[in-house]
């Protein structure tokens, strides 16, 4: 019954609470740049991305962004073609809960399965990209935009873990997971429309 409940409260959200209103420039490098810097939304899935590759480790510890990377630009392709698909915005929403979640978990995960996890998420943030294209815009330079800056912002989440790591010593992976957990409740404040 709670579930049901919490996927009521989801799904009846406001949709001011979501960062694709279909409103703003959708055309050219800095416009794609500065999107996923622009909400906050996108700033908590992106970091948490990151924190939850770092707490994973090994080769996920590149493989989960560059995972989330390609399939986002695989779900612009997707979204530029004019290819429906179901609940784009509450995934995007999703997005940094479950991956806050996960890192906060912090138990191990094979390779495929946390880039899958990420990936699937990525579909939908890039999808919402490439709707939100003009018919006649070219999407090359906006694509790059974005998958450079959300890049970056994994990158952000991985240095800062790191960073965290190496102040506090053997408890920096700890460190991480409690961040990841506040990336999730983050999360679902944009959902509730608290932040």
């Amino acid at each position: 019954m709670r579930l049901i409940i919490a996927l009521a409260i989801l799904v009846l959200s406001p949709s001011l609470a979501f960062a694709h209103t279909g409103v703003g420039h959708t055309a050219g490098f800095f416009h794609g740049f500065e999107h996923p810097i622009g909400g906050l939304d996108h700033i908590l899935a992106m970091v948490a991305v990151g924190v939850f590759a770092y707490v994973l480790g090994g080769r996920v510890l590149w493989l989960v962004p560059l995972s989330f990377v390609g399939m986002m630009i695989v779900g612009f392709i997707l979204g530029a073609a004019q290819i429906d698909l179901p609940f784009v915005e509450l995934g995007i929403a999703l997005s940094s809960v479950v991956i806050g979640a996960a890192a906060a978990w912090g138990r191990p995960m094979p390779v495929a399965a946390a880039m899958a996890l990420v990936g699937v998420f990525a579909v939908f943030h890039g999808h919402a990209h490439g709707a939100e294209m003009p018919a006649d815009s070219s999407g090359i330079a906006y694509a790059a935009g974005f998958a450079i800056s959300t890049a970056l912002l994994h990158l952000a989440g991985i240095a800062a873990a790191f960073g965290i790591a190496r102040l506090i010593g053997r408890h920096g992976k700890l460190a991480a997971q409690v961040a990841g957990g506040a990336f999730a409740i983050g999360g679902v404040g944009i959902l509730a429309g608290w932040l």
